[in-house]
């Protein structure tokens, strides 16, 4: 049901070796209209990104000569001042790089991306050599699924298939990604579990709960057990 990395990820993607020199890099940065390239070492495992922020201050340090120095350290971090001074990809890219393989679910690396605060993650496979890279966009695709996609799946394989259910039980409509349902589950414990399992559809952008839920059942007063008794 969940698209995985490899469904959305672009495989012809453009990295840079290690020696690639920073003239180069910034070069194929303009002519390729990115703002990142992976960097593979010489077997073509990935050790790194190199972004416009990491050629950034070089210019800001080659700007900045006429300043103080104190002035330039308080602008500027150490590291900054190292990468200032690299040639080549390996002396300015950002370690380790954030990566994914192809098979894990697209939520996972729009996680990453969020957590690390990065627009791509170059794609792995399991010994590290790249395969692809997958961007902000390419995960917001899934959110471009059809209505009636979304709606069969969450007929089929959600409500029939994991949960045992009738579906002519619900009525569910899908409005641009957002799911409506309403129906009597037969426990609550199924309700809430078919609401989320819809969550998981891809495609889904949300879940309206207008499921009417049986009541809880209650054990009535003295019936249930309290356990074994004294010992003597």
């Amino acid at each position: 049901m969940s698209a995985t990395v490899q469904d959305v990820m672009t495989a012809d993607v453009v990295a840079v070796k290690q020696d690639a020199s920073f003239k180069d890099i910034a070069t194929m940065l303009g002519r390729h209209r990115v703002s990142a390239f992976p960097v593979i070492d010489d077997d073509g495992k990935v050790i790194g990104v190199v972004s416009e922020a990491d050629l950034l201050p070089k210019e800001a340090l080659v700007a900045g000569a006429g300043l103080q120095p104190g002035r330039l350290s308080v602008m500027l971090h150490h590291k900054e001042f190292s990468k200032a001074g690299g040639v080549t990809a390996a002396d300015i890219m950002t370690r380790p790089a954030v990566t994914v393989t192809a098979d894990e679910p697209v939520t996972s690396a729009a996680r990453l991306m969020y957590s690390c605060k990065v627009k791509r993650l170059p794609v792995v496979d399991l010994d590290g050599h790249l395969v692809g890279i997958v961007s902000r966009a390419d995960v917001l695709r899934v959110y471009a699924r059809p209505d009636e996609e979304i709606l069969a799946d969450v007929r089929q394989a959600v409500i029939l298939d994991e949960f045992l259910s009738d579906p002519a039980r619900f009525t569910i409509t899908v409005t641009s990604g957002v799911v409506t349902i309403a129906g009597h589950p037969e426990t609550a414990e199924s309700g809430h579990g078919i609401v989320s399992g819809i969550w998981h559809v891809e495609g889904v952008v949300s879940v309206r709960d207008l499921l009417t839920y049986p009541p809880v059942q209650h054990s009535p007063p003295g019936s249930g057990s309290l356990g074994p008794g004294p010992l003597f």
